[in-house]
């Protein structure tokens, strides 16, 4: 089996391809990153498509980052993850590609919901203002696929994480998601001797996060098999937790000893985004990491990050 995978620069792609030979050794990862092409260029997307012939792609690739960016450049979110996917997924149709897994996002779902949010929750009330132009661009996507599936009768499904951490995550300050943010404040917060951090809004809301090597891992061993899946998947740990405690679990990491300082005048997005992922269990999804471990892990790429590369 040959298999295309987009956004191999990223979080997800990055972990995916390391655990590829491990996990699938008998098949070919081709692993595609912006220099390969440029998603957002249909033309270019094809013509990759077409010189890699795969039998499936595995489409991670997507213009993300946290909040302040999102607040900032909604535009942006909204129009490059637009070109990126129909790029993809209609490159994948007019080849000919049996078989695609789009990683989309929670964000697609609309805020004030009771929680666990099911699939079906889908396009059924009004999206948190601050995530929607990102979110109506994966809404899209994963819509795509199902539309493609139903129409050609491909396999194209739409796996859609929890928020994701880990190594590989994105520490740029603006960019960075809330693990990532939290490691990088309470590390500056260590080195510059601060016995204080910041967090937006009053710590209380609360997200559900997924490390990604226990993604990465499940996503390639279920390749092959993806008409065994609903059009559309959760996959997530099935526990959440408070900001305050996401900011914790980095401060001990980290080794910081002092005191959170709340803004609640700055946003903190949805109260609260739990996942219910029952439909990935019954088809083997069990992610084993716990916080904590996932959380040390993380910070310990992030400082291997920061050292100075040598000839």
């Amino acid at each position: 089996m040959r298999v295309l995978l987009t956004g191999g620069a990223g979080m997800l792609g990055s972990s995916i391809a390391e655990v590829w030979p491990t996990l699938r050794a008998a098949d070919e990862l081709i692993v595609a990153t912006r220099a390969d092409a440029d998603l957002t260029d249909r033309a270019a997307v094809a013509a990759l498509i077409g010189r890699t012939s795969p039998d499936a792609i595995v489409h991670a690739a997507a213009k993300v980052a946290g909040i302040q960016a999102k607040l900032q450049r909604p535009t942006d979110f909204l129009l490059d993850n637009l070109l990126i996917d129909t790029s993809v997924i209609r490159g994948a149709i007019d080849a000919g590609v049996p078989e695609l897994l789009y990683v989309s996002s929670a964000a697609i779902y609309p805020e004030g919901l009771p929680q666990p949010i099911g699939e079906g929750a889908l396009l059924s009330g009004t999206l948190e203002g601050a995530n929607e132009g990102y979110a109506l661009a994966k809404i899209a996507g994963t819509k795509l696929c199902e539309y493609a599936s139903r129409q050609y009768g491909f396999a194209y499904r739409a796996a859609v994480p929890s928020n994701l951490y880990g190594p590989g995550d994105d520490y740029t300050h603006g960019q960075a998601h809330l693990i990532a943010a939290a490691l990088g404040k309470v590390h500056a917060a260590v080195t510059s001797g601060s016995d204080e951090v910041e967090v937006w809004g009053d710590g209380t809301a609360r997200r559900e996060f997924t490390y990604t090597p226990d993604l990465a891992a499940w996503l390639v061993t279920q390749l092959g098999s993806l008409d065994a899946w609903p059009v559309t998947l959760n996959l997530g740990p099935g526990v959440d937790h408070s900001i305050t405690e996401y900011y914790e679990a980095a401060g001990r990491a980290a080794g910081f000893t002092g005191h959170f300082r709340y803004d609640a005048t700055k946003p903190s997005g949805v109260h609260q985004r739990l996942l219910d992922s029952a439909a990935a269990r019954a088809l083997g999804w069990n992610p084993t990491t716990p916080l904590a471990a996932g959380v040390a892990a993380s910070y310990h790429a992030y400082l291997a990050a920061q050292e100075p590369q040598t000839a």
